[in-house]
């Protein structure tokens, strides 16, 4: 992945972190940047995967260990979730884990369980915001932290030796599995407990809208048991229609229902709820960096914000950088993945941060991206401040014009080996000054190069952005 082209001042050396961790650069054929991901029973999405993956989940967290192996699985509402997690109970079962399965339950209620309960590892099937075709799996440590890069490898590796035939565990040293009960009504007092107990949401309307998804029983639970008047969308789950035309994905559903009951705010969650996008009460979509615009400045007038810093991705508005920054705080910049930014967090000693897709990680409260409990902080600001979402919001943070131009080529190219985009990217970058920025990098999983452009004339930054596309075109066209 390429690194970001800067035009923006970074914090003096006194103030600012130490670089955040880069993506992994070796070649990894099953883990992406979240987990295994793909279409469900197409390699590498199948369950005889599934099943190896849950053996050797099983074969490295029982390292060191004499006692049996705890594993959690939860998932999302996709029809293919039976498929893996029976798959992936079996394959845990077989090297004598016990299993202790959740249901559908959303991301980060698997990563507080998991800690929680002292579980050795918790299994997410999930594919988050994708159709319901596809599926994933993404796995949690002891700690409720996603796996690091280097322990997501170890296991690639392993899946492909016979450390995992021999030997087989038979008789009494099969494992177990058994379901879990009350996994959603934890979660739901987990959530209660981060919004303050000296507020309450009663005479509040909220739209909460779950994309058919994982959160679809807990998000108006816990929004309804704090008092909010919920008019729930999206929490009909028929296993096909997760993600489809709702959600975070498709908010103008939010949008029209907000408008229409009069509501204090709207509330998107993707398929699997590690993340959220708010509409306010005029209807106006709300999204990641100004959600952390309006909580950071708060954060940092009550001297809540370790450093004064926040921690969210190359991809955030330069707009959310200059609102910290006259507020004297400062914001480091990782590399686009929720767990890069937590990574960094972590590293770092930061509290929040997040990304302008809507994963946002307070991590006082959870380990991880959290639609629902970063709604709750949002509504925390609203009823303490006394405002409305569209006074917070636009005081929060003035947007800096951005494009995204994606294009597809037959093949991927090193960037630094790529002359007329190159040539391409310092021009532009010439033209913006410290007006601008732009960051060219390609997908982590397919040959599609993005160019992101930000600058006062959309005008402007819409042409230079295509001029880089156009420029890696012709370098693609001459290999």
């Amino acid at each position: 992945m390429a690194k970001p082209k800067k035009t923006e001042k970074a914090p003096s050396p006194k103030a600012s972190a130490p670089s955040a961790p880069a993506p992994p650069s070796a070649k990894r054929t099953l883990f992406g940047t979240d987990g295994v991901r793909g279409v469900a029973n197409e390699f590498p999405m199948t369950p005889e995967m599934a099943l190896r993956l849950g053996r050797a989940i099983a074969y490295v967290a029982r390292r060191g260990r004499s006692r049996q192996v705890r594993v959690l699985i939860g998932k999302d509402t996709r029809l293919s979730g039976y498929l893996f997690e029976t798959a992936m109970a079996s394959g845990i079962c077989a090297m004598g884990g016990r299993v202790m399965l959740c249901g559908p339950i959303p991301t980060p209620a698997v990563a507080q369980l998991t800690q929680s309960m002292r579980a050795d590892a918790g299994v997410v099937i999930s594919a988050s915001h994708n159709p319901y075709g596809d599926n994933g799996i993404k796995i949690f440590g002891p700690d409720g932290y996603k796996l690091p890069d280097s322990e997501e490898s170890e296991i690639e590796r392993l899946m492909e030796t016979t450390a995992l035939d021999e030997p087989r565990v038979t008789g009494a040293g099969i494992g177990s599995a058994i379901k879990l009960e009350d996994s959603r009504g934890r979660y739901i007092v987990f959530c209660k407990n981060t919004f303050p107990t000296r507020l309450t949401l009663d005479g509040v309307r909220i739209v909460v809208d779950a994309a058919h998804g994982a959160a679809y029983r807990v998000a108006p639970a816990v929004f309804g048991e704090l008092g909010g008047d919920v008019v729930a969308l999206g929490c009909k789950p028929n296993g096909r229609n997760i993600n489809h035309n709702c959600g975070a994905l498709h908010p103008e559903h939010v949008v029209s229902e907000v408008v229409r009951r009069n509501a204090a705010i709207g509330i998107a969650l993707d398929g699997d709820a590690d993340r959220v996008i708010v509409v306010d009460e005029k209807g106006k979509v709300v999204d990641g960096d100004t959600i952390m615009a309006l909580c950071a400045l708060r954060m940092l007038r009550r001297n809540l914000l370790p450093k004064r810093t926040i921690v969210t991705t190359v991809m955030s508005n330069l707009g959310l950088e200059r609102a910290l920054r006259g507020a004297g705080g400062h914001m480091i910049r990782t590399a686009v993945g929720d767990r890069y930014v937590v990574e960094a967090m972590r590293s770092g000693g930061y509290s929040f941060g997040g990304e302008q897709s809507g994963h946002l990680i307070f991590l006082d409260h959870a380990t991880t991206g959290d639609g629902i409990v970063a709604a709750l902080q949002v509504l925390a600001v609203m009823l303490e401040e006394g405002k409305p979402l569209s006074e917070l919001a636009s005081e929060a943070m003035q947007r800096v014009p951005q494009v995204l131009e994606n294009a597809t080529f037959r093949l991927r190219l090193p960037l630094e080996s790529m002359g007329r985009t190159q040539n391409a990217m310092s021009r532009v970058e010439k033209e913006l000054g410290d007006r601008g920025r732009i960051l060219v990098r390609w997908s982590g999983t397919e040959p599609k190069l993005r160019v992101m452009v930000e600058g006062e004339d959309l005008s402007a930054i819409s042409g230079y952005a295509h001029e880089v596309v156009e420029a890696a075109r012709q370098d693609i066209a001459s290999v």
